[in-house]
């Protein structure tokens, strides 16, 4: 890769260039992220997944921009317009806008008004007037009339065409609006005549304007939105004078009848041509701008829901609650595998609620259930009452577990591969009890974009969301590790160097063979060569293996080196394991060497001391305030727990157990000044809001955090 890619995104990214030039060089031998961040932190400097990954993106635009340069350069040297001078500036040019611009006037056109009048013979005319020296334009535009130029209004006419092409073609002047767009924009969002009763729901946005630089991301795609289902018309635009004071500046040199026609092209110009193209450039841009910031919003959320804290591995009783068509329940051993499923009618119409209580305290009994989950939708509340109103023959957690996205994993392919006897009811009630022992496990079925925690996410650009969101995930499953001997293909996929061959090579071997042993066994993979073994093995784990390292953080790539310092005291790698007095008595510089420095050593020791151990947080029980079930038992005033389900730029939505999650707006969540509400609030957390206001008719909840202590 270029030498000059190097220095570049060091300093865009303000990262040493030995940093960046180290890491381009693991990415190109096919180094996954994970695996650069975590066990290559010598070469990188010890950069986080977040650096190495913003390196990629950043070499990622570099060649994409390197390929741009090559088709300009080919389609201009086509053209026999190729100068070395050109061809510098094109090769230095490191802004797409700026590259765009420099192309324009050799970009293959449709047939213009400026080309019309080209064919007329009128460029010649043109050239003269552009220099503004000639007094008697009209004079000279006589000598140019034909059958096509019948008079001199129509070749001073043609001449100004060309003019306003040139105008729009200068670099100079495109900057120059580009930059009072930038600065003094405005964005305008205007109600399509005739459609205020359709669309009712974008009424703030039916006259509104504000600076576009002060747009906030979901302002703007709310905007887009309405724009694009046809109720909404929007327009950018600066101060139209300022624009012309800066542009005649440019292009004006005299004060004479040419000069005059110039004045005119410019004008001509900048509405026809200059305006339009800069307005679509903020339009995409400010667009970017926005679905960047609502992807991050939802990656972030995404991150938080895939690391929430786990049950485990417990035998758990899962109810889909329901009212007509009853609560179907599944019953899971600890691994997740479906032992038993049917249908109880505790609700209306049917109300048995005698017959199942009795059948769902027999179903705990018999399949010694330890935890029970309840999905968070329709008549969720009155499940949750009744199942905590049975008697059971042992003490049980209760957990409701929010159901975001189990109705389209249940009618999915993957749902029909796990249990293709049964329908989508049962499919959806195992998805929610297997999302209580593991969330990450079990989210990883799901395409991202349905799990319910973003912004606008329908409305940005579709493939950046994906990427990022799958970064995301593959980011979460390398970080908690994942036992190879229980994990599902979709899980598998996303172990780095792993992807969906290799793990459904895996689950096949393991269906044949039995589980693995140890790492080592896993060389035995059909298509496991030593680039897959070396960027996955560190992230699996292997549980009861005879070597304690095969269910670590520890690479085996430094097995030797662990195997070393335990020999150094005398000792096995499983006293080492065991000993944290043993674990400080060594000194670490011992084992410093090329390879090798005090980041990795680090690590190891800290893994030694919880081989295996998952890094999420424990999971704790959450109870909604009693006799709350709707949103018009709902009032102003009060104080209730709730548990936080989305997290945007501007606030936090809070389940409080009405079916109906309420806002709190990021000016209710602290008494200082918030910039991103996830300084104060995590997704899932546990909190304690007031009911500011209730609109019933819009379904409408508005709640405080700051407030709920006063």
């Amino acid at each position: 890769m270029d030498a000059k890619f190097n220095h570049i995104i060091a300093e865009r990214l303000n990262i040493n260039e030995r940093q960046v030039r180290n890491t381009i060089s693991l990415l190109e031998e096919g180094a996954t992220v994970p695996f650069i961040s975590r066990y290559r932190k010598e070469a990188t400097g010890s950069l986080d997944e977040v650096a190495v990954g913003n390196i990629k993106e950043e070499l990622e635009k570099l060649t994409e921009l390197e390929k741009r340069k090559a088709t300009i350069l080919k389609t201009i040297e086509e053209q026999e317009q190729l100068t070395p001078e050109l061809q510098q500036k094109i090769e230095q040019c490191l802004d797409p806008n700026e590259l765009e611009d420099i192309y324009l006037p050799y970009k293959p056109k449709r047939r213009t008004r400026a080309t019309i009048a080209r064919e007329k013979g009128l460029e010649p005319l043109a050239k003269i007037v552009m220099k503004q020296f000639e007094n008697d334009p009209e004079g000279r535009a006589g000598r140019f009339l034909s059958d096509e130029v019948p008079t001199v209004e129509d070749a001073l006419a043609g001449a100004r065409d060309i003019i306003a092409e040139w105008v729009n073609e200068n670099t100079a002047a495109r900057n120059i609006v580009r930059n009072i767009f930038a600065r003094d924009g405005i964005i305008r969002s205007r109600l399509v005549k005739g459609k205020e009763e359709d669309g009712i729901k974008y009424r703030d946005y039916f006259e509104w304007e504000e600076p576009l630089k002060r747009c906030p991301s979901h302002r703007m795609l709310a905007m887009r939105r309405g724009e694009k289902e046809g109720f909404l018309k929007l327009s950018i635009s600066p101060d139209e004078d300022r624009v012309m004071e800066r542009l005649e500046r440019l292009f004006v040199k005299g004060r004479n009848a040419s000069a005059d026609q110039v004045s005119l092209a410019v004008k001509d110009s900048y509405k026809r041509l200059l305006a339009p193209s800069i307005e679509t450039e903020f339009f995409n841009s400010s667009k970017e701008g926005a679905d960047t910031e609502a992807i991050g919003v939802f990656a972030e959320n995404l991150r938080q829901l895939l690391l929430s804290s786990p049950l485990g591995q417990k035998r758990v009783l899962a109810v889909d609650p329901g009212y007509r068509t009853g609560c179907k329940v599944v019953c899971l051993d600890a691994q997740g595998n479906l032992l038993h499923n049917e249908t109880i009618y505790p609700h209306p119409p049917q109300s048995e609620v005698k017959q199942s209580k009795k059948k769902l305290a027999a179903l705990v009994s018999t399949y010694k259930i330890e935890a029970i989950a309840i999905g968070n939708g329709t008549a969720s509340r009155e499940t949750e009452h009744f199942v905590k109103n049975t008697h059971y023959d042992r003490d049980l957690q209760v957990f409701v577990v929010s159901e975001d996205g189990a109705s389209i994993y249940s009618a999915s392919k993957v749902a029909r591969e796990e249990f293709p006897q049964y329908d989508v009811t049962v499919r959806g009630a195992v998805s929610i009890g297997r999302r209580l022992m593991d969330p990450l496990a079990e989210l990883v079925k799901i395409e991202p974009k349905s799990i319910g925690v973003g912004q606008y996410q329908h409305d940005v650009d579709q493939k950046q969301l994906q990427k990022s969101l799958d970064t995301v995930v593959e980011s979460c499953v390398n970080l908690v590790g994942v036992n190879v001997n229980t994990a599902s293909k979709h899980l598998l996929t996303y172990v780095s160097g792993l992807g969906a061959t290799l793990a459904q090579n895996i689950v096949d071997y393991r269906k044949e063979n039995g589980p693995f042993a140890s790492r080592e066994a896993l060389k035995t993979v059909p298509r496991m060569g030593p680039k897959a073994y070396e960027q996955s093995a560190g992230f699996l784990r292997i549980p009861d293996a005879t070597n304690p390292l095969d269910n670590s953080a520890v690479h085996p790539e430094r097995y030797s080196l662990v195997q070393k310092m335990a020999k150094d005291l005398g000792k096995q790698v499983t006293d080492l394991v065991a000993s944290e007095e043993l674990r400080k008595s060594l000194d670490l510089n011992r084992y410093v060497d090329d390879e090798v420095g005090v980041p990795t050593l680090t690590d190891i020791i800290a893994e030694l001391a919880k081989p295996g151990r998952d890094p999420r947080s424990g999971i704790k029980v959450f109870e909604f305030a009693e006799g709350i079930f709707s949103i018009t038992d709902l009032q102003p005033g009060m104080v209730v727990p709730g548990i936080v389900t989305n997290i945007t730029k501007f606030g936090c939505f809070v389940d409080v157990g009405v079916k109906q999650d309420g806002l709190v707006h990021i000016s209710e969540l602290a008494d200082r000044f918030i910039s991103d509400p996830n300084e104060v609030v995590k997704l899932h957390q546990h909190v304690t809001v007031k009911v500011l206001e209730v609109d019933i008719p819009r379904k409408r909840i508005s709640l405080s955090l700051k407030q709920a202590d006063n």
